[in-house]
């Protein structure tokens, strides 16, 4: 696997405890995102290195760059249709021009002027932007928030021919990890090195509404 791990307590330590931040796995060219499909979809994409197979480009796909939150999501690789799960490697940036045009889900009303303001924004953007309750391991829900990004119409054609560098099927990973927590030995449990990402634009930076990882 090309994922570099660590334990999940040392980690646990460094991360915040609040507020809204983007956890993942980065360097100075690139950053890993999460999704998890039926086998179908996965296989043809860790094979191919780009998505196809019943992949579609007229629906909303969404990516989550911190890994807890997608096993969260995914139930440790058990529900139907995650069954795989897939560490996408993307190029920095690319995942900057994603925030750059990213539009909440729901009204901000710190950053769109009236509510109508944000509907048209809504309609406009090929992003989306959530930020929800982050997890830990066993599902308990965190104070911290998480990001999850839905693309869709060219920007979905962008992602899924363009800007991927990588695409590696770690389901087998998933599935040694989730062995682990059903003992219940937390500190055995070895997830993906996550830090805080850093949106090096200040204004978007503010205006998703970020509490860690500005410039």
């Amino acid at each position: 696997m090309n994922l570099t791990t660590e334990s999940f307590r040392s980690q646990q330590n460094h991360w915040p405890r609040t507020g809204r931040v983007i956890l993942a796995q980065s360097d100075s060219e690139s950053i890993v995102v999460y999704q998890a499909y039926r086998p179908s979809i996965g296989h043809y994409a860790a094979q191919h290195g780009h998505f196809g197979g019943g992949f579609s480009m007229s629906r909303m796909t969404w990516i989550k760059p911190n890994f807890l939150w997608m096993m969260y999501r995914s139930g440790w690789g058990t529900k139907e249709g995650q069954e795989v799960t897939l560490a996408i490697r993307l190029s920095r940036s690319a995942f900057n021009e994603i925030l750059c045009g990213a539009v909440h889900s729901s009204f901000e009303p710190h950053v769109y002027a009236t509510y109508d303001e944000w509907k048209r924004s809504v309609a406009n953007s090929n992003v989306r932007l959530q930020w929800d309750p982050d997890h830990g391991p066993t599902g308990t829900p965190l104070d911290r928030r998480a990001i999850q990004l839905g693309l869709r119409g060219p920007i979905v054609e962008k992602y899924a021919r363009e800007w991927i560098l990588s695409i590696e099927d770690i389901s087998d990973y998933v599935e040694s990890q989730r062995q682990i927590l059903a003992t219940g030995k937390l500190d055995q449990l070895i997830t993906p090195v996550e830090t805080v990402f850093v949106v090096p634009d200040s204004a978007v930076a503010n205006r998703l509404g970020l509490d860690h990882g500005r410039p």
